[in-house]
C-alpha cells in the first residue's frame, strides 16, 4: 500500500498511484541517506500528479493509441496466436536506414520515451515513498549518460575506421598499380624470349637447308603439315589474347571513371565542409555580437536604474 494514500485514493477525485519495492530494495533502504518526511512527501505528491497525467494523457488520446495497435499488429497477432518469440530483441534490427523519417519509427520512438517517462518517474516515486531518497533518479541519469558516452565513442570509433579504410583503399590501389607493372614487365621479358627462340629457329633451319640440301623437300612437307596443325590452337591463342587484352583495357577504363567519381564526391564532401565552417564561424560570430548589445544594454539599464535610485533620494 501506497505511504501516502489511504483506503487506495489519494486526494478528493483524484486516483492515487501505488507501487510496491522488492525485498532487496526494502532490505537496503535503513542504509541509505534519506530525505526528511515532509520533503520526501511534497516530492512524491508532486510525482503522484505527474503519474496521474501521463495515465491520462496516454488513456485520452485515442487516435494515437489506434495508430500504435494498427503498427504493431504483427506482434500482437503473434502474441494472439502464441508464436514463440525470442528473449533478447535487437531494438535496430527491424529499421531500414533509408526510411528514417517513417512515421512509424516516430511513433514508436514516441511511445518508448513515454515509458520510460513514466518508468522513471514510477521508480523515483517508490524511492521516495519508501525510502525517502532519489538514488533511483540518480541511477537512472547515470545509465542516460552512460548511454551517451557509449554514443560518442561510436562515433569515434566509426571515424577511425572510416580513415582506416580510405588508408586501406589507397594501399590496395597501390599494390593493384604494382602488380599491374610487375605483368607488363614479364609479358615484355616473355615476348622478347619468345623473339629470340623463333630467330634461333629459323637460323637452325637456315643452316639445316644448307647442310642437309637433299631433305629439303621432305622437311618443307613436315613444316607445312605442323603449320596446318598449329593454325587452329594459334588462331584461338590470339583471339583470346586480343580478347584478353581489351578486358583489360575496359577494366582500367572503368576503374579510372569509379577513380574520378570517388574524387568529385570527395572535392564536394570537402566543399560542404568547408561551407559548414565557415557558416558556423559566421554564427558565432552574430551571437558574439547579440550578447555584447545585450551587455551594453543591460549596463545601461542598470545605470539608468542607479541614476533613477539616487534621483529619488
Amino acid at each position: 500500500m501506497c505511504p501516502y494514500a489511504k483506503n487506495g485514493s489519494g486526494e478528493k477525485g483524484r486516483p492515487s498511484v501505488c507501487f510496491q519495492l522488492s525485498k532487496d530494495e526494502k532490505k537496503e533502504a535503513p542504509s541509505r541517506l534519506c530525505l526528511p518526511y515532509l520533503m520526501s512527501t511534497c516530492f512524491a505528491c508532486i510525482l503522484e500528479d505527474c503519474l496521474t497525467q501521463m495515465h491520462i494523457l496516454s488513456e485520452c488520446n485515442n487516435e494515437l493509441r489506434i495508430m500504435k495497435t494498427v503498427s504493431d499488429m504483427g506482434r500482437l497477432y503473434a502474441k494472439k496466436y502464441q508464436v514463440k518469440q525470442t528473449d533478447t530483441e535487437d531494438e535496430l534490427a527491424d529499421i531500414n536506414p533509408n526510411k528514417l523519417s517513417c512515421s512509424q519509427y516516430k511513433l514508436d520512438k514516441l511511445f518508448k520515451d513515454r515509458q520510460f517517462l513514466v518508468d522513471s518517474l514510477q521508480k523515483t516515486y517508490l524511492d521516495l515513498a519508501f525510502n525517502r531518497s532519489f538514488t533511483s533518479l540518480k541511477n537512472t541519469n547515470k545509465s542516460i549518460e552512460d548511454l551517451e558516452v557509449y554514443r560518442i565513442n561510436l562515433e569515434v570509433e566509426e571515424e577511425k575506421n572510416r580513415i582506416a579504410r580510405r588508408e586501406m583503399r589507397k594501399e590496395l590501389r597501390q599494390h593493384r598499380n604494382y602488380i599491374k607493372t610487375v605483368v607488363y614487365d614479364t609479358d615484355l621479358t616473355i615476348a622478347q624470349l619468345k623473339s629470340q627462340v623463333e630467330d634461333t629457329e629459323l637460323n637452325s633451319e637456315t643452316r639445316s637447308r644448307y647442310v642437309e640440301n637433299w631433305q629439303r623437300a621432305r622437311t618443307e612437307q613436315h613444316e607445312q603439315a605442323i603449320l596446318d596443325k598449329e593454325s587452329g590452337p594459334s588462331g584461338d591463342i590470339h583471339y583470346y589474347r586480343h580478347r584478353a587484352d581489351q578486358e583489360q583495357r575496359i577494366h582500367a577504363e572503368v576503374e579510372l571513371l569509379v577513380n574520378i567519381f570517388i574524387n568529385d564526391v570527395l572535392t564536394k564532401v570537402d566543399n560542404w565542409m568547408t561551407k559548414y565552417d565557415t557558416d558556423l564561424e559566421a554564427q558565432d560570430l552574430k551571437i558574439a555580437i547579440m550578447k555584447n548589445q545585450y551587455q551594453d544594454i543591460k549596463q545601461k539599464r542598470e545605470e539608468l536604474e542607479v541614476t533613477v535610485i539616487y534621483t529619488c533620494i
